[in-house]
């Protein structure tokens, strides 16, 4: 999984989204970038939203291994995205977590508009099987799709942003619950409180066994609260030895990788990928066998229900 590593991808970059009436004044275009496989039909769709200021250019072992498997992968270029220079004092970070969202949002909206811009792509796309997925700030982004909302102070639920488009959905690396931020994320990072008793969309949660964050006074169980307190389905895949990148799913010798290893960037983006394939058309194949790696790799990884 993927069957052919060397299938042969297209990508077309930049693609101007529109993003008028999100509800949201961007100052920047909101662009994305389109990686598929140049062949197949009846092709699902995978929406990326990346972790803290990387953009539509980085996480390319993920996406290109998804698009050899068979999936569309739209990536958007977030505001955070180090390009834009946008600091912790900048009057538009504190609400960027809602204008990611809302970018999320825009790129579902005009979904067939984006894939009209890539030569002969929209009839081989199936609009009806559509994921959301995303890495650290980039899952607690995708999880306000699936029906996650962020806390007040009280623990009062906010808005709710739900998009009906997203059938299923890939948490990787994903923020905790917030009773147990550090004074920085309190002070820069209020919004990083995720309520999961409302995330009921299906969905695969990866996590790493050595994901020790600086944003929670917790260790790697932080980020499995998406798992242990969201509502039926889901599912959890856990690496023992992964950290946050989880091997360098950002890409290869990046500077935020701490536990680089191709072998298991590869198995988040496999895991991702079979769940996927079950969740949005019922077949289970790649998932059955990554079970049976999982009972076979000696701890390496597991694999949780509910």
């Amino acid at each position: 999984m993927p069957e052919a590593l060397d299938r042969q991808l297209i990508a077309v970059k930049p693609i101007t989204v529109p993003t008028t009436g999100h509800g949201i004044e961007r100052s920047l275009d909101l662009q994305v970038k389109v990686t598929a496989p140049a062949q197949g039909q009846d092709l699902p769709v995978i929406v990326f939203s990346h972790g803290n200021a990387w953009s539509m250019d980085g996480y390319e072992p993920l996406v290109d291994r998804w698009a050899a498997a068979g999936f569309v992968v739209v990536q958007p270029t977030h505001l955070d995205s180090r390009r834009n220079r946008i600091g912790f004092d900048d009057p538009r970070f504190s609400t960027i977590w809602r204008v990611r969202i809302a970018d999320l949002h825009a790129v579902l909206d005009h979904l067939g508009d984006v894939l009209d811009q890539v030569p002969g792509l929209t009839p081989r796309v199936d609009a009806g099987r559509v994921a959301a997925v995303g890495h650290s700030w980039g899952g607690q982004s995708t999880g306000a799709l699936l029906g996650a909302r962020v806390l007040d102070a009280d623990g009062t639920p906010g808005e709710d942003f739900t998009h009906p488009a997203v059938k299923a959905g890939a948490l990787i690396a994903t923020t905790g619950t917030g009773d147990t931020l550090t004074p920085f994320a309190l002070e820069h990072l209020p919004f990083m409180r995720p309520g999961y008793s409302t995330m009921t969309t299906p969905a695969l949660i990866v996590t790493g066994g050595k994901d020790q964050s600086a944003m929670s006074t917790r260790g790697p169980d932080w980020f499995t609260d998406a798992f242990h307190l969201s509502p039926t389905p889901k599912r959890m895949l856990t690496i023992t030895d992964g950290e946050h990148t989880l091997g360098g799913v950002a890409g290869e010798a990046v500077r935020e990788t701490s536990d680089e290893d191709p072998a298991r960037v590869a198995l988040v983006a496999d895991a991702v990928a079979a769940y996927l394939l079950d969740a949005l058309s019922g077949d289970t194949t790649a998932w059955r066998d990554l079970q049976e790696q999982a009972a076979a790799s000696s701890g390496a990884f597991s694999i949780d229900s509910k």
